[in-house]
């Protein structure tokens, strides 16, 4: 299950607003990984990465697959669809799927969207998992279900009409929770409060999909898996580096687990989920080397040794969107690379148009929360944060004396990195002699 620009906004993800109780079921099921990180916090190419386990710009999906931005992932690529299907794994696809092209990406069933994913009709989803799981005849299967909710519509958040089966929460402003990095004003509150009734209803939607598992008689034998896409539809947030962006919601079920309610603080990244699905189907890979790794063997361990970084990157949201950059996150720094730091970092124009910027530009504020809008829209060619010190990346330390040895090293990782994954960036890099 694939949420749509959720963020870390759930009761067990310590929002005591919000009412997620199907979420909250399904990581007293299972495990809860607090330091889950996207890769690129955008959604074709994020979707793109859970369902390759690779890069983006190694996949080839470097931005948005629908008109007119039209980024394909590379022929070659063996997603999760494709392996699945080659070893007789039925495959579905209910909702959003955001990458193309329809070879790399085949499925048995479909009933998608709108093409970019506008489906807000959580509990009819549900009875499209019915049929599907109905077809499948208990032959092992992958069911890819990605939720409309909580992304922006074109007025809001999708709350403008009821729908099927949905019980209807309002949300005050005055009782959100405005993360540090946006202002305390009353669009921003009204806003918040529209998205808390989005991901309220996407939670619902996780329950009947949870019930209509458990009525197929496939719970007991199914594996499952809650992520969102990228972070909240916020500035500061969606498409950008920060944790706001690429912090996200892991929640893993397995009917295996011993052990369940577990913590897990392991930092995982949205590569990790096509190793676990081959691993769980005791499938082959590719021929080609995968970016992650499988979570089940730490799945039930609180702490486990090994899962102390993740690697990011971004180069498109739509073909109007170019911010390239590369970047590592440890526990406590994050180091990135912009690859054209002389542009300003645009926003996604559902963000753009949004109350919450538009109050901002129109007082002009300078600050944004706790973050100075003018850091948010313009980067140096790099940046370091002590996020232990200053967790909502306000303050870009790279020039301190003090952090040359950090610096050296994360660089360091960051470029073997790139080299590794065959980031095509790197050529032009070489050919301007600042590789």
């Amino acid at each position: 299950m694939i949420g749509d620009d959720h963020g870390l906004d759930a009761g067990c993800y310590g929002n005591r607003v919000i009412a997620t109780p199907n979420l909250d079921r399904l990581a007293a099921q299972g495990s809860r990984f607090t330091h889950a990180f996207c890769t690129t916090a955008s959604c074709s190419a994020s979707r793109s990465v859970i369902l390759t386990g690779l890069h983006n710009h190694t996949n080839g999906q470097y931005g948005h697959a629908h008109r007119p931005h039209n980024f394909h992932t590379f022929d070659f690529v063996q997603s999760i669809p494709r392996l699945a299907q080659a070893a007789g794994v039925i495959t579905g696809i209910v909702g959003k799927l955001h990458v193309s092209p329809p070879a790399v990406y085949p499925w048995s069933f479909e009933a998608p969207g709108d093409g970019t994913g506008g489906i807000r009709d959580v509990y009819g989803m549900a009875q499209d998992v019915a049929r599907f799981l109905k077809q499948t005849g208990g032959r092992p299967f992958y069911l890819q279900v990605g939720y409309g909710d909580p992304h922006r519509a074109a007025k809001g958040f999708g709350n403008d009409r009821d729908y099927p089966m949905v019980r209807r929460k309002k949300y005050s402003p005055a009782d959100v929770v405005v993360p540090e990095f946006l202002p305390d004003r009353p669009e921003v509150r009204e806003e918040l409060a529209e998205y808390y009734e989005s991901v309220d209803r996407l939670d619902q939607g996780v329950g009947f999909l949870l019930d209509t598992l458990e009525r197929s008689g496939r719970a007991k034998s199914t594996l499952v898996i809650y992520v969102s896409d990228n972070g909240m539809p916020f500035p500061g947030a969606k498409a950008t580096f920060y944790d706001s962006g690429h912090r996200l919601p892991f929640i893993v079920s397995s009917p295996n687990q011993a052990r369940r309610g577990v913590v897990n603080n392991a930092m995982v990244s949205f590569t990790d989920i096509l190793p676990t699905a081959i691993e769980w189907w005791g499938l082959s890979g590719p021929t080609y080397a995968l970016h992650g790794r499988s979570i089940l063997p730490i799945l039930e361990r609180r702490s486990p040794l090994g899962w102390e970084e993740v690697l990011f990157s971004h180069t498109f949201h739509g073909v109007n969107y170019f911010y390239p950059y590369r970047g590592i996150r440890t526990r406590r720094h994050k180091y990135i690379k912009f690859l054209q730091p002389e542009i300003d970092m645009p926003l996604p124009s559902e963000v753009f148009a949004s109350r919450t910027w538009h109050g901002i530009k129109q007082r002009r504020d300078t600050m944004m929360g706790t973050r100075k809008v003018s850091s948010v829209m313009r980067h140096a060619a790099e940046e370091l944060y002590d996020l232990e010190r200053d967790p909502v990346e306000t303050t870009d330390i790279a020039s301190k004396p003090e952090n040359s040895d950090v610096m050296r090293d994360l660089r360091e990782k960051v470029k073997r990195f790139r080299q590794e994954t065959k980031d095509p960036w790197l050529a032009a890099e070489s050919q301007r002699g600042d590789a």
